[in-house]
């Protein structure tokens, strides 16, 4: 059985094209997520037999507002999020001071595992629903 390794750098800008994709989701140009990538604040890759399964990064300000991002999971590996997502969360608990926002937006479906770490729906009732425009 070939083991789990976490990385906490950034994986190669083809290799995370590539994992977007298997999960059905659309690239940018290659300089653009290059670019993108170089940007982010934190990173965690989970590798097998040094094949890229799973990642997520933090954006933000690294001050206070902290955005989780493409915690992907390639669908022949899915139910290692949580090897991420804990990764994410030991970096904000060192990172992120009193008043800082950690936030997310949630693939449809993926909301109770979010809420396990924490996170609150949105629902519009106490705070106004999330929002988004994609381009």
């Amino acid at each position: 059985m070939t083991e789990l390794k976490i990385l906490h750098t950034p994986p190669d800008p083809w290799e995370f094209s590539a994992l977007r994709e298997s999960v059905g989701w659309q690239n940018p140009a290659p300089d653009i997520v290059a670019a993108s990538i170089t940007a982010s604040l934190y990173w965690v890759q989970c590798r097998k037999a040094d094949k890229l399964i799973a990642c997520g990064r933090i954006v933000g300000d690294g001050h206070m507002y902290f955005y989780i991002q493409d915690v992907i999971v390639h669908p022949s590996h899915q139910g290692q999020g949580h090897l991420i997502m804990d990764n994410i969360e030991q970096y904000l608990a060192t990172h992120c001071h009193s008043g800082a926002t950690a936030a997310l937006l949630a693939a449809a479906g993926k909301e109770t595992f979010y809420q396990g770490y924490g996170y609150s729906l949105r629902d519009g009732e106490k705070l106004g629903l999330g929002m988004c425009k994609f381009y």
